[in-house]
Parts: C-alpha cells; sequence; structure tokens
C-alpha cells in the first residue's frame, strides 16, 4: 500500500475500532452533490446507540483507572472540581473540532475530512500567509500527535500488564476466598517487572501481526466485555465502608498539580475518533446529542471513580486502582480480567500509528519484499513501546508524561486555533477569540509545566520503596 493510496483513503477515518481500511471515504462520492454535506454510505451507517457505545469504549482504558492518584495530587476538592471543567473544555474542544470539519466539507465540497485535513484547511483559511504557505505541516502535525498518543496509550499498557500480573503472580501463594479480612500476605518474591514487560512482547507482536481491522472486532469486543466486568467489580468495592475524608487534603500540593493534569488528559483520549464516529452515523444529525450525552457520562464516571478511589485507599492509592484492590481471589480476578482487555486492545491502539507508519516503509521497499517490511516494521513498532516502558516502569509517570505530552496538544491547544484560524476571516467576536487563545494557553501551560514535572519525578533519585508500584501494599 502506498503513501498516496493512503492518503486517497483518509486513514485517520481508521481510528474508530470499527472501520475496516476496504471502508473507504471514496465509495460515498458517487451520492455526493457539490455546495451540500453529506455522510457517505448512510444506509449502512452506525444507529445512535452504536454510535454512544463506541465513543464510551474509545474513553474508558487504563487512564480511568489512574483517576484516584490523580485526585490525590490534586486534593479530593480540587480533583473532582478540576476533572469536571477539564471534561467541560474537553468536550467543548470536541465540539469546535466538529464544526470546523463541517464547515470545510460545505467549502471544499467534501462528505468527510480528518482531524489532519481539517487542521491544514484551517491553515490555508488564515489570514497569516506564512501560516497559509506552509498548511501542509497542520496535517504533519496531526500525524506526529496522532503517533506519539497511540504509542504512548502502547506503552501504558506494558507497565499496566507487567504490573498488575507480577502482583497477582507473586500474591498467589497467600490468595484467600475471604474477601471481607484483607490481611498483608508475604509475597513470594518473582522476576523484575521488566522482565515481565518481555515476556509479553513476542505474544502483542503476533496481535498486531493482524493487519485487518474487522479481525480485530472480535478482540474488541472480549475487551468490551472484561473491562465493564472488571469496572463493576471496582465500583462494588470501593463503594463500600468509605472512610472519614476529614483526613484527606482538599488541595493538595501545587507541585503535584501538573501530575493531576497530565493524567486527567490522558484518560480525555477520545478526540481522535470524534469525526469518524459521527461519519459512520446514519443520521449525523443526532451526534451532538450524543456527544454531549456520552462526555457527560464519561465525565460522571471519571469523577466517580476518581473520588470514591481516593477516598477509599487515601495515601496509599497507587498507579492504577487495581494494585489496591484485596488479595482474594475473586478481586485478583478483576486485575487478570482487565488485563486481558488492555492486552487486546493493544492492537486496536497500535492500528493508528501502523497506519500511518508501516506505508512510508513500504512504499519504498521492492513489491515482493511489501509483507516482509510490513511485519517487520510493526514488530520493530511493538519493541519500540517495549523498550519505553521498560525505562520508565512507573505506570503513573508514564500516563502523566504521554497526556502531557500529547493528549494535551490534540484535546485542548489545537482545536480552539483552529477555530480562530477557520473564523477570523469571516468575523469573529473579540470574546469568542478571547476564549479560545485561553483554552490554548492553558492547554499550553500545562503541556509545558506537567511534562517538566513528569521528567523531573523520573529522575529524582528512588529512596525506599515507590508506594506508586508497590505490590505489598494492601489497604
Amino acid at each position: 500500500m502506498s503513501t498516496q493510496r493512503l492518503r486517497n483513503e483518509d486513514y485517520h477515518d481508521y481510528s474508530s475500532t470499527d472501520v475496516s481500511p476496504e471502508e473507504t471515504p471514496s465509495e460515498g462520492l458517487s451520492n455526493f452533490s457539490p455546495g451540500s454535506y453529506q455522510r457517505f454510505g448512510d444506509s449502512n451507517g452506525t444507529t445512535w446507540f452504536q454510535t454512544l457505545i463506541h465513543l464510551l469504549k474509545g474513553n474508558i482504558g487504563t487512564g480511568l483507572l489512574g483517576l484516584p492518584l490523580a485526585v490525590k495530587n490534586a486534593g479530593i476538592l480540587m480533583g473532582p472540581l478540576s476533572l469536571l471543567l477539564m471534561g467541560i473544555v474537553a468536550v467543548h474542544c470536541m465540539g469546535i473540532l466538529v464544526k470546523c470539519a463541517h464547515h470545510f466539507c460545505h467549502r471544499h465540497n467534501k462528505p468527510f475530512v480528518d482531524y489532519g485535513d481539517t487542521v491544514m484547511y484551517g491553515l490555508e483559511s488564515s489570514p497569516i500567509s506564512w501560516l497559509r504557505n506552509h498548511a501542509h505541516w497542520g496535517r504533519h502535525i496531526v500525524d506526529f500527535f496522532l503517533i506519539v498518543t497511540q504509542l504512548g496509550f502502547c506503552c501504558v499498557y506494558f507497565v499496566f500488564l507487567a504490573d498488575n500480573f507480577k502482583q497477582v503472580i507473586e500474591a498467589a501463594n497467600g490468595t484467600t476466598n475471604n474477601c471481607h479480612n484483607n490481611e498483608t500476605v508475604i509475597l513470594t518474591p518473582t522476576m523484575d517487572s521488566r522482565l515481565y514487560m518481555i515476556a509479553f512482547l513476542p505474544f502483542l507482536v503476533l496481535l498486531v501481526f493482524i493487519r485487518n481491522l474487522r479481525a480485530l472486532s472480535v478482540f474488541s469486543l472480549l475487551a468490551n466485555v472484561t473491562m465493564l466486568v472488571s469496572l463493576v467489580m471496582i465500583y462494588q468495592f470501593i463503594m463500600q465502608s468509605i472512610p472519614n475524608p476529614s483526613r484527606l487534603p482538599l488541595v493538595a500540593s501545587w507541585n503535584t498539580y501538573p501530575l493531576f493534569f497530565g493524567t486527567a488528559i490522558f484518560a480525555f483520549e477520545g478526540i481522535g475518533m470524534v469525526l469518524p464516529l459521527e461519519n459512520k452515523m446514519k443520521d449525523p444529525r443526532k451526534f451532538p446529542l450524543i456527544l454531549y450525552g456520552g462526555m457527560g457520562i464519561i465525565t460522571i464516571l471519571y469523577i466517580s471513580l476518581g473520588s470514591l478511589g481516593y477516598l477509599q485507599f487515601g495515601a496509599n492509592i497507587q498507579g492504577s486502582i487495581t494494585l489496591n484492590l484485596p488479595n482474594c481471589w475473586l478481586y485478583q480476578s478483576v486485575k487478570l480480567l482487565y488485563s486481558i482487555g488492555i492486552f487486546f486492545t493493544y492492537a486496536l491502539q497500535f492500528y493508528v500509528p501502523a497506519e500511518i507508519i508501516v506505508p512510508f516503509f513500504v512504499s519504498r521497499a521492492p513489491e515482493h519484499c511489501g509483507l516482509v517490511v510490513d511485519l517487520s516494521v510493526r514488530m520493530a513498532m511493538v519493541c519500540l513501546t517495549c523498550i519505553l516502558a521498560i525505562l520508565i516502569p512507573r505506570l503513573d509517570l508514564v500516563i502523566s508524561l504521554v497526556g502531557s505530552v500529547s493528549s494535551s496538544a490534540l484535546a485542548l491547544i489545537i482545536p480552539p486555533l483552529l477555530e480562530i484560524t477557520t473564523y477570523y476571516s469571516e468575523g469573529m467576536s473579540p470574546l469568542t477569540i478571547a476564549k479560545d487563545a485561553l483554552i490554548s494557553i492553558l492547554g499550553f501551560v500545562g503541556f509545558v509545566v506537567g511534562t517538566y514535572q513528569a521528567l523531573y519525578e523520573l529522575i529524582q533519585p528512588i529512596n525506599g520503596p515507590i508506594v506508586i508500584n508497590s505490590t505489598s501494599a494492601f489497604v
């Protein structure tokens, strides 16, 4: 598959995990009338309920499980309020992206434009000549942050799998069927968590060799079921006998708040799938209601799990709330179930960067070597995510770093600037310009400070046991 062919197929539409490479926007061009705004394949599109499920699925992952620690880094009062504000801003930015995409579909007589196209056309509409002349860089910037974000998710998955499996295996000898009296047990030391990551490597390599997204839909369904069951069990536990919250600080230390920002914005990871989901609907006019309703549910889920998890475990909360669950087989199975879901989700998160990077190398290789080059590049990319996870084995810092570096750019910085470049020449109110500028500035500050704080924490010497990834602390 050549790079040009990939461009013609608007590959960012693949970020919806139910889109096949064989389904391209070009299929709907024959029914497209100039000057109108339509969606291709309406008759075979998704219903509003299916779209809602996909939206929920795209925003529920490892970031959700790290939110209790994020609330700890902000404070029991500041954390939930900040999550609410960040949810409102993130959803508003998603709405901006959809509005700008609609605008350019009208202007360019196209049935669909993806995130990269929208940014490129936005720069072409800018009143600044330098930006117009370099508009193609808009797509490259979006490509770069998409790659960093998705591969960052894959790095987080390596650390998550290693931490949870290590804890289950080391506590296996002391694990009981009694979940009411949770006692500290003597762990049986096993290999280092980095060796667990290496052990998962060949299985994940084989998984990403599945190149057809339709074939991955079975794994997607399995991941959804296991993660849903795990979340129900987690809520069932953390809502029991909640300790007195008076011992928890309302507002945490200022120097840990950037870590909260990185983790929280990492959790709001679904902006890349907004346009593909709308495009695949039978009736895209219902999408705004689904977007705001679905993200409202997600925001409530984030606030409730983050707050209840911190209230239940307090200062002992770890990088993933699964690591705090009791040492009995019922909750050990929760860790394993969620880990199975994350394992299969790896291939889905990996698909988007693979569709950007792999064709670049395949198009430059002899035709008879195409398959070998394809599989080799995929294997190298998986190995890269494994190496990065080994270098940064602290789950909380990996999540915060990925969120600060790339998620903040895609979710907070770019959309408001896109609205300004798109509509400035057509007239914008000063209030709207000020609002967009403020959101982008806050996103950029979070990007810089969050990245700095995460890197600062990483280079600090380890004094004593690390609470974040300790497998011996049970409440």
